[in-house]
């Protein structure tokens, strides 16, 4: 059975792959840094056309295929205006929210390939100037990037380089307590593209060849809706997300447990594969829960809506604070970890 140390390995590869910016839209570096990760460990991976990275972890059952979606694309922001103090408006990327991000520091990147850093904050964010601090509506109409340059015009921000549509990133804050929590921004889902590595590398170290032809996908746009869209190779039945597991109020998830979604807002998971999952849990001994997700939409649903004929599922580690500074645990991992391989007889 897969042990602790596939765990450790997951968190060791998310950890390295979190250090690599990749909002929307501007992953290339991610998604290279994923192929070769996989490549690594002796399977076969290559970049898809819409830069998302396809995975074949062999099997021989090529009719009754499984596909595990993951993404590596995360949060962001976009430069909107360039504002005539200097200070940048910024939009969104995925469901990031300003009242997550205010006080961040963040990195914007031009098409140049310089880097500038600076920070969200509040229109007028001094406490001590602005009375009203406490009770402005946080927006990113209320709030900009103020850069860590001299600027003090429209005119001296450009001069930089740095123009509309630049993309601008959030620090992960990533950090492992001595507990075992694991906390960062992108937890969703960086995380799971560790586990599915870790599965990978048992798959490798212990010679496995699973039953049925088993592929990853990892997309690079599921903040934004489209990610798992295309590239399913054929005679795939199954398609499974691998993606955070909701933790809050009226659901019975923790970040220590695997949790196996029976429905989101998107509507229920095929019964059949979620009834699989439950037993896979249970036969391997795996501490998960399963829930309902009131806001919430995958990968694998987004393969279902663009006409792929296949049964789906979602599990993933338990995550609190999502699209915030996010929260899971090593236990969570290692609980998903054993659902793979539960679900795969290996």
């Amino acid at each position: 059975m897969i042990n602790k140390t596939y765990a450790d390995y997951a968190w060791e590869q998310t950890e390295a792959l979190l250090a690599i910016d990749s909002p929307s839209g501007f992953a290339a570096k991610a998604a290279a840094w994923v192929k070769e990760a996989f490549q690594s460990l002796g399977f076969d991976a290559r970049i898809t056309t819409k830069g998302g990275v396809l995975i074949d972890l062999g099997g021989a059952d090529t009719q009754d295929g499984l596909l595990l979606e993951a993404h590596t694309d995360t949060l962001g922001a976009m430069v909107a205006e360039i504002k005539g103090s200097g200070r940048l408006r910024v939009t969104n990327l995925g469901g990031m929210r300003a009242e997550n991000g205010e006080a961040e520091n963040v990195k914007v990147y031009t098409r140049s390939g310089k880097i500038y850093e600076g920070t969200l904050q509040l229109c007028n964010a001094s406490v001590h100037v602005n009375g009203e601090y406490g009770n402005a509506k946080r927006s990113f109409d209320t709030t900009e990037v103020v850069l860590d340059e001299d600027v003090r015009s429209a005119e001296d921000t450009r001069a930089l380089g740095i123009e509309v549509g630049d993309i601008v990133c959030f620090e992960p804050r990533t950090r492992r307590t001595a507990s075992g929590y694991l906390k960062s921004r992108f937890l969703d889902d960086k995380l799971s593209v560790g586990i599915l590595l870790g599965f990978a590398k048992y798959l490798s170290d212990n010679r496995i060849t699973p039953s049925r032809r088993t592929y990853v996908h990892v997309t690079v746009y599921e903040e934004v809706g489209h990610g798992g869209a295309a590239s399913v190779p054929e005679g795939v039945t199954e398609a499974i997300s691998v993606d955070m597991g909701c933790v809050g109020d009226g659901l019975s998830c923790t970040e220590r447990q695997v949790s196996i979604c029976a429905k989101d807002s998107g509507g229920p998971y095929s019964y059949e594969v979620v009834s699989k999952l439950i037993d896979a849990a249970k036969r391997t001994e795996a501490d998960y829960a399963v829930d309902v997700y009131p806001h919430y939409g995958s990968d694998v649903e987004v393969t279902l809506q663009a006409g792929h004929d296949v049964r789906h599922g979602l599990i993933g580690a338990g995550v609190y604070a999502s699209h915030g500074y996010e929260r899971s645990h090593i236990d969570g991992v290692c609980n998903t970890l054993k659902v793979l391989c539960g679900y795969l007889n290996v």
